[in-house]
């Protein structure tokens, strides 16, 4: 349906191709950028329902319309006297002039004002006195033969009563229609001013809250809102209407869809422009629309409750249907494109390694529908039906966010990313040489430029964007490893020494491996593993160590089995470890629950090492904070939580809460863990 010249898509030139992306400039697309039909909020204009008055203001105007049609088809006709003998007659009387008819007198009499003309009210007895007035004034006999028959009919008792009903629908038919209510929640708002005015001492703002509260201005309020809301009801569009409307789109096959749309429930649809077409482009999981089954995608949308749409720019569509509620009648020209039945798609969670905001995406194909994140949100992926765009809710939010919202794909992002890092390396200042061969072709890189799948110079696992999650209750009997990380000084030894000595039955460490020979105080597997360097440097070759360095000729390490073991023992383990060393532990089974203890600011952790009796340069606290920020960026995926360690008893409280909370609650771990 969308292209990558709409909406920066991944577009498939043939099966055996590469995908590529269309990065157009951020104007082109923006040009060609679905609108969604109606979205949760305030965006758009509010469109004022039709009134149930509205019949009779048509009514009026056809008379109208009529009466002017007479009255210049009369000024174009010739009179001819010879058509009728009595024309013929009255034209040889000589004509009277500077006769007034006090009958029409303006200033006497009932007039009532429309929109449109004035109208005035006469009563039988000035009609018979007008008809005797014109009696004295025809001599002739055929006209006081015609005038005796009228003064008759309208002595008659019948004449007079529906003379009387003609008056009185006449009056009905001009009155000033009431105004118009703008809000159908005077209540509410009423409510709102009394709350505001609460903490007001003035006398008028006192005065204004009592009147406000009084009962009969309740009663009046709840009266208004009961008559607004049945006044601001649409106007029912009927079937009538519909087939009316039909017959102009002559052979095109048609389709009428009628959707029952909740005030509080929006449509969920986004429409594009082709020519003067309005297309149906996305159909939004969570809105009527989807629910419905009936809109599809590349469905071309004729008229909707009997309002023109062929020729409208897709913001006119927007305006139009931006609080439209109740029942909507779509007459729409069905897709040409046969797709097969969609399968049911299962829901995914995945977390956010990326932060992102669709305000600063050019190729977002609707913003008002893109949904921000930022990294370490957990989203519910529930519809990756684009591969491009995924539909998903953000944790948390799903009773807030009634549709879903748009996120960039896996992939999508994958070669986004690749692409970026690729042009900011070609905008690098070559680097001096000693030789011109050290220099990189970059030539076969832009070669591969828009393949992420299958560019070597990028690894795809290195690109973040999304890793699947699941949930994950940890079992009573092997609790999940807690791993401290962090830059030096900023407590995490120290917090974890706290839990060690606070609670030695609930908390244990992994007994190290080294090389050096056992001291006399030291048994072995209590304070060290003792081994022999070839063993250990076959063990790192297996990959058994966790982290492993070198110290004074001796080797030491943390194996996996030791932190094994303690899980065994049924207590749980507590690690400090290095950034680099995450990676291999992510990679067993040990479930490791990462939390990230960074410091406060400059000048707060300036007095957090004071206390210590430290006295830490400036650089030094830079390289600290510096530090922190190059761990969050490079490693921050790894993390499960953060704890910013401004106090050492809160932050040792907060790690206490974190660690209880795992038995409690379930945590998301990712979904390879599980498998």
């Amino acid at each position: 349906m969308t292209t990558s010249h709409m909406n920066g898509h991944v577009t498939e030139e043939s099966d055996s191709e590469v995908k590529n992306v269309d990065l157009a400039s951020p104007e082109e697309h923006q040009r060609h950028r679905e609108m969604a039909v109606d979205c949760p909020g305030d965006l758009g204009t509010r469109m004022m329902p039709v009134r149930r008055s509205a019949q009779l203001e048509r009514i009026r105007q056809q008379q109208e319309d009529m009466r002017r049609r007479r009255e210049e088809e009369g000024k174009k006709q010739e009179l001819d006297l010879n058509s009728s003998m009595r024309l013929k007659k009255l034209a040889q009387i000589p004509p009277k002039t500077g006769i007034d008819n006090p009958i029409f007198d303006t200033e006497e009499g009932i007039v009532l004002e429309s929109p449109h003309y004035a109208v005035k009210i006469l009563e039988v007895e000035d009609l018979f006195s007008s008809l005797k007035h014109i009696q004295h004034t025809l001599v002739d006999s055929q006209s006081q033969e015609d005038i005796s028959l009228l003064l008759q009919l309208v002595q008659n008792k019948d004449f007079q009563n529906a003379f009387k009903i003609h008056n009185a629908v006449t009056v009905h038919m001009n009155k000033a229609s009431p105004p118009f209510p703008l809000i159908s929640n005077a209540q509410d708002l009423a409510q709102e001013v009394q709350t505001v005015l609460k903490p007001v001492h003035q006398k008028e703002g006192q005065e204004l809250t009592a009147l406000l509260s009084a009962p009969h201005i309740q009663a009046l309020l709840l009266a208004h809102d009961k008559v607004a809301e049945q006044e601001m009801q649409l106007e029912p569009f009927t079937d009538e209407r519909v087939y009316e409307s039909i017959g102009q789109y002559g052979g095109e096959t048609v389709k009428i869809v009628r959707i029952e749309k909740a005030r509080d429930i929006p449509l969920g649809a986004t429409v594009r422009n082709e020519m003067d077409s309005v297309i149906i482009s996305r159909i939004v999981k969570g809105g009527a629309a989807e629910k419905s089954g009936l809109l599809h995608e590349g469905d071309e949308v004729l008229e909707i409750n009997g309002i023109e749409i062929r020729g409208k720019d897709v913001n006119e569509v927007f305006d139009l249907l931006s609080d439209m509620h109740g029942t909507l009648t779509f007459v729409l020209i069905p897709s040409q494109q046969i797709k097969p039945p969609p399968a049911k798609e299962t829901v995914i969670h995945v977390k956010a390694h990326f932060d992102y905001d669709p305000s600063d995406d050019p190729y977002v194909p609707c913003r008002e529908l893109g949904l921000s994140f930022q990294k370490g949100d957990i989203l519910h992926v529930i519809s990756q039906e684009d591969p491009n765009w995924w539909q998903a809710y953000r944790e948390g939010d799903e009773d807030n966010q009634p549709l879903a919202g748009l996120v960039p794909g896996k992939s999508f992002q994958q070669q986004r990313e690749a692409m970026k890092q690729t042009i900011e390396e070609d905008k690098e200042p070559e680097k001096s040489g000693k030789l011109w061969c050290a220099k990189k072709n970059k030539k076969k890189r832009k070669k591969v430029l828009y393949n992420a799948n299958k560019n070597d110079d990028y690894d795809n696992e290195e690109i973040l964007t999304y890793e699947e999650m699941s949930l994950y209750h940890q079992p009573a009997n092997r609790k999940r490893p807690i791993i401290l990380i962090g830059p030096q000084n900023c407590g995490q030894n120290e917090l974890r020494q706290r839990l060690m000595n606070k609670e030695k039955d609930r908390f244990a460490s992994a007994v190290p491996h080294t090389t050096r020979s056992r001291r006399d105080h030291e048994v072995a597997g209590r304070d060290y593993h003792f081994v022999s360097r070839q063993a250990f440097e076959a063990d790192i070759a297996a990959g058994k160590f966790i982290e492993h360095g070198e110290f004074e000729k001796n080797l030491y390490g943390t194996s996996i089995d030791s932190v094994r073991q303690v899980i065994n023992s049924g207590k749980i383990c507590l690690l400090s470890l290095r950034t680099q060393s995450l990676k291999t532990l992510r990679n067993s089974d040990l479930k490791p629950y990462i939390i990230f203890i960074a410091p406060p600011s400059q000048e707060r952790l300036r007095a957090l090492l004071a206390k210590e009796g430290k006295n830490p340069k400036p650089e030094e606290l830079r390289e600290i904070i510096e530090k922190t920020r190059e761990m969050e960026q490079n490693n921050g995926h790894y993390f499960d939580t953060a704890i910013v360690n401004s106090d050492l008893d809160k932050a040792y409280q907060e790690l206490l809460r974190l660690i209880n909370k795992l038995d409690t609650e379930p945590q998301w771990v990712p979904s390879t863990w599980l498998r």
